[in-house]
């Protein structure tokens, strides 16, 4: 077989591996022709379902939150430049039970370059970044917040305030905090924290605290910060104050990794020099303990809690065109992990939120990273979606 054949089947064979993903999708890996290969996607398992197209088009800062009826998408259009001069926000709502998309009027203008995150309020949906806003899913319509005394890094919903915590640029590390109360509109500056600047805590909300864990290292030198910082300390909102907590067993704590909360303990994944790390903590006891390691390292981790386990994804790459995402199932009463199907995606950096019933993965981008010498090869962004129903529970013999 000629070389110009031999590359002609192989663009037929990654043609017909994503046939039901989209023929634009399909297109845009064969019309590629760089150096990077485009990721295999196997069947997919009867578990997956391909959602339908979305009426938007991204670029960055996609994040998601389901209202207990929509997963809200809330992502950003680039300008006619192709970078944030001149981009829009755009917003979208899907409903599993009907697997429909609508189509939501775009947040107030702002600075849309900064990290962006969003909470469920149980009438609005809260959008935090350089500016802040909150949609009222029902009316379509948008309001401005006023603004918060401080930035924010994570942000977690106690069911009453929206609390943020840290953030930070380049070789900025952040260590304060605000909470805004929707019901009175109004922020408060948290009381003084006893951790270490952070621009990626990890942590959950406990049902009577928020429980946050940093690296503990300083991002502008590379070299840890003074023993007199915590790397792990638990926020009581409803007295405004801190407390140390035991650090984690475990050297190394990358942005990437997740926690959630189990209702008995914080689970965090992704932890350690490998972010293989399993771990859980028990306020109760201000203990930790070790549990089954993830079967590989995953990038850009993203975990939910369905009642009874753990679900983990990412890709175990950090180059998006080499890898396909993939889902883990964590069970705590077993200490197992277990793979989930293969979904019927590519590409990493995908939102996902849990209905309760199901796992919705949306969104990402496929291609090597901005500034290679090959730009067929930059990122694309994409607009896929899927929906995982685990199977149904087995009861005990």
């Amino acid at each position: 077989m000629s070389t110009a054949t031999e590359s002609i089947v192989k663009r037929l064979v990654v043609l017909a591996t994503v046939a039901g993903l989209g023929s634009g999708i399909a297109f845009m890996l064969v019309a590629c022709g760089g150096r990077a290969s485009a990721p295999s996607v196997r069947p997919h398992a009867a578990a997956w379902r391909i959602l339908p197209k979305a009426p938007v088009e991204i670029d960055a800062s996609l994040d998601s939150v389901w209202t207990g009826k929509e997963v809200i998408i809330s992502s950003v259009r680039f300008g006619p430049s192709g970078n944030f001069l001149g981009s829009r926000n755009v917003a979208a709502a899907y409903n599993p039970a009907t697997r429909a998309w609508r189509r939501l009027s775009p947040a107030p203008k702002m600075d849309n370059y900064c990290r962006r995150d969003v909470a469920w309020t149980g009438t609005e949906v809260v959008l935090w970044g350089c500016g802040q806003a909150a949609l009222d899913p029902q009316t379509d319509t948008w309001r401005t917040l006023p603004k918060p005394p401080t930035g924010q890094g994570i942000v977690v919903w106690t069911g009453r305030e929206m609390i943020g915590w840290g953030g930070g640029c380049c070789g900025d590390a952040w260590s304060a905090g605000s909470a805004y109360d929707p019901a009175a509109n109004t922020w408060r500056t948290l009381a003084r924290t006893p951790l270490a600047p952070s621009q990626g805590a990890l942590g959950a909300w406990t049902g009577h605290e928020v429980v946050l864990l940093v690296s503990g290292i300083d991002p502008a030198s590379g070299k840890p910060y003074p023993a007199r910082f915590a790397r792990a300390a638990a926020y009581d909102p409803a007295n405004d104050t801190w407390r140390r907590i035991a650090p984690l067993p475990e050297h190394g704590l990358r942005s990437g990794g997740a926690a959630v909360w189990d209702g008995h303990q914080v689970l965090v994944v992704g932890a350690g020099e490998d972010a293989r790390a399993t771990l859980a903590y028990n306020p109760a006891t201000n203990r930790w303990r070790r549990l089954a390691s993830l079967p590989s390292a995953r990038v850009d981790v993203k975990a939910v809690w369905t009642g009874k386990r753990v679900l983990v994804w990412g890709s175990s790459s950090d180059v998006a065109a080499s890898t396909s995402p993939a889902g883990l199932a964590y069970d705590p009463t077993t200490d197992r992990w277990s793979s989930l199907p293969q979904a019927p995606l590519l590409g990493n950096g995908q939102t996902v939120a849990w209905t309760g019933r199901q796992l919705i993965v949306w969104g990402g981008v496929i291609g090597t990273p901005v500034g290679t010498a090959h730009p067929e090869e930059y990122p694309k962004y994409l607009t896929d979606g899927a929906a995982y129903t685990p199977a149904p529970e087995r009861s005990a013999r």
